[in-house]
């Protein structure tokens, strides 16, 4: 009987269009090799991730300033705006928070020059700003509560607290974001992952502010308004 086991096809070469990176010195016979050595991804991809979530945030935040423009006049024989508003208290809390983003382009500078310990102190600086925001908006709303203006009080009262209290909850999100970069950048230093997403929660950090200043413009300065 003749033997009909097919043969054993030839080993592998160095040579040809597709051995190794396609170069004649490709790996030497029965060894194969990647053709692509480096990242298949795209280097932005997280930058355009981020701006992509960004967008979607401003729709949340658009959905509830519209909700406050609907339902901002309606006290239900409630207190108003004028008359539960504290501008002074407000106008520090704002400072408060533009000053941290100040204080954050500052960090963003020292991560720049490749100065980990001076970008370390600005990102502690940045936080504790951004703790002492959260505090005064913990007690305007406590105060609010304790003087029979809680959200449940009137349609009013519920938008604002809903629209006020998400900005708030991102800032928060914001500060445990911070403090897991300060803990990333003293253990690894400035690599290309950390400085990634340092830029990133820049553009989340300014992002808040810029929501901020709509908030104090169309909930707190036009809410004084008879």
């Amino acid at each position: 009987m003749s033997d009909t086991t097919a043969p054993n096809p030839p080993p592998l070469t160095g040579t040809g269009p597709f051995s190794g990176n396609g170069r004649p010195d490709g790996p030497p016979a029965g060894q194969l090799q990647f053709l692509v050595r480096t990242a298949h991804h795209s280097p932005n991809g997280t930058l355009l991730g981020f701006w992509l979530y960004l967008m979607s945030d401003c729709l949340v935040f658009a959905c509830l300033f519209a909700a406050y423009g609907v339902l901002g006049r309606r006290y239900a024989d409630g207190p108003t705006g004028a008359e539960v508003f504290e501008l002074p208290l407000v106008a520090l809390n704002t400072s408060l928070l533009l000053l941290s983003s100040i204080t954050y382009g500052f960090a963003m500078l020292e991560m720049q020059k490749r100065r980990p310990r001076a970008l370390l102190g600005w990102l502690a600086v940045t936080g504790l700003l951004g703790a002492a925001f959260i505090g005064v908006e913990l007690h305007e709303f406590a105060g609010l509560i304790h003087d029979g203006a809680g959200p449940w009080r009137s349609a009013f009262l519920s938008s604002f607290f809903a629209l006020v209290g998400t900005h708030g909850l991102h800032v928060t999100c914001g500060i445990i974001w911070i403090i897991t970069m300060m803990t990333q950048v003293g253990k690894y230093g400035l690599n290309a992952a950390n400085r990634r997403r340092l830029v990133c929660l820049s553009m989340f950090w300014h992002f808040l502010d810029v929501v901020w200043i709509g908030v104090f413009t169309f909930v707190y300065l036009m809410g004084v308004l008879p």
